[in-house]
């Protein structure tokens, strides 16, 4: 079963309504591409509710809460992926990105605190009188 065959998932990207979400969503570009006109002409007349409702969308979108005109859910990031099934745990991929996101900023970590504790050291050390 692929995320085409799950009736809650949408065909539309994720990619492509977070991308117009970002550019244009203070007049609704993100809400036109799903199919959502009416509120998107909403949000054309209230600049994005001042502001708010387009951060909003933004949260929705980057977490695959945000839906189409259809009421499914935009959870795709690659149309051409039918990898995923949406809604049935993380993609195995992005776990594995995240654990070698981790170890790197681990590893940074470590560097930082090995530096920190050398310019103690540094600033500690008695100096010498000038002569």
């Amino acid at each position: 079963m692929d995320e085409r065959d799950h009736p809650d998932v949408s065909e539309k990207s994720r990619t492509t309504t977070l991308i117009l979400g970002v550019l244009t969503g203070m007049v609704g570009g993100h809400r036109f591409f799903a199919g959502k006109v009416g509120t998107g002409v909403l949000m054309v007349c209230t600049l994005g509710g001042l502001g708010v409702w387009w951060l909003y969308d933004l949260v929705l979108i980057g977490t695959g809460e945000f839906r189409d005109a259809d009421g499914r859910r935009v959870l795709r990031w690659n149309p051409a992926d039918e990898t995923y099934i949406g809604g049935h745990g993380p993609d195995p991929r992005l776990l594995g990105e995240v654990e070698t996101l981790r170890s790197e900023v681990y590893d940074l970590q470590e560097r930082v605190d090995f530096l920190e504790r050398t310019l103690a050291q540094v600033r500690e050390r008695p100096r010498l009188p000038g002569g």
